[in-house]
Order: structure tokens, then sequence, then C-alpha cells
């Protein structure tokens, strides 16, 4: 005999499925949302507490903006899920373009003083002085202004709590690209 509760119970992949998860356009809007709130308080930290970015801070905010610009034109777009994959994807690869900056500039932080590279000029006289390719070689080979810790919350540095928030922009875009619904 078949149980008769069983007909009103939806299975497990259902469940999940179901109305509860966002949408992906609602998804989007959070991915948005949230460089809204990262940029909002890296510049609060330079403008009011006079931290000054140093190059890879400003690469990982470049970073950053390509998340939110992604998903901002993919939630107003709300394509059909070939679509959506694609700005998933492209969104993604913005999140670990700023993963590996921010890793780097966690692993620079965490060097002992006399590994740390020398401070150089800043990115303004490089961007005047040199090619883009190699600006961009030159800040991700770091400078020992990129080593120092200004700021920490909870135990981790900024550039850790940014390679937090990378990660998990990562994970949500991964599973926006193989999202069914």
């Amino acid at each position: 005999m078949s149980n008769p509760y069983s007909a009103n119970r939806k299975s497990l992949p259902e469940r999940w499925t179901g109305t509860k998860l966002p949408s992906p356009r609602l998804t989007n809007l959070g991915l948005f949302a949230l460089m809204l709130v990262g940029m909002a308080f890296a510049l609060y930290l330079q403008h009011y507490q006079n931290f000054e970015p140093c190059p890879l801070c400003i690469f990982q905010r470049v970073a950053l903006m390509g998340v939110g610009f992604t998903a901002l034109v993919a939630a107003l777009h709300n394509p059909a899920i070939v679509g959506r994959r694609i700005y998933a994807g492209l969104t993604m690869i913005s999140a670990l373009i700023g993963l590996g900056v921010a890793g780097r500039h966690s692993w620079m932080q965490h060097l002992p003083p006399d590994d740390v590279p020398a401070c150089g000029p800043g990115l303004d006289y490089w961007m005047q002085t040199f090619p883009l390719q190699e600006v961009i070689q030159k800040v991700l080979h770091g400078s020992g202004e990129c080593a120092k810790v200004d700021w920490v919350w909870l135990g981790l540095s900024l550039p850790e709590w940014t390679l937090v928030m990378f990660s998990g922009i990562v994970l949500v875009c991964g599973w926006q690209l193989w999202r069914k619904s």
C-alpha cells in the first residue's frame, strides 16, 4: 500500500529549486549591491580615514567594479539561460581576477620584512611612463606599501577580507553558471 501523505510531499531537489531561491536577476542585483557597499567602504577608508590605496588595492577595486558592472548589465538584460551563463562567466572572470590580486596582496602582507619589495614610484607615474602591460607586471610584483597592514577587523586585514569577498562572489557565480532555473 502506498503512503497517502507522500503525494503531498516534494522531493528534496524540488524544494531547493522552489521560490525560496533568489532569481538570477535578484542574485545579480545582490552582486551589484555588494559592489556598491564594497566601493563605498573603500572610498570611506580612503577619504575619511586617510588610508591611501596601494596599486594592488586599486586593481582590486577595478575587479570589484567589473563584477558590479557585469552583474548590473545581467540584471537589467535578464536573458534566457544561455545569456545568464555568459553573464555569470564574465562576472566570474572579474571575480577570479580580484581573487588573484587579493591573494597576492594578502601573501605580500605575510612576507618577512626582509623579503618585502622596496617601495617604488606611485601608480600615476607608472601609467604615464610605461606601457600598460609593464604597469600591470610592476603592480602585481608589488611594492613595500602593499605589504603594510593599515586596517584589521576580526584578525583579518583588508586584503584578506577582500579575498573572502571575492571567494564568495566566485561561488555565487559558479552557482549562477550551473543553476537550472
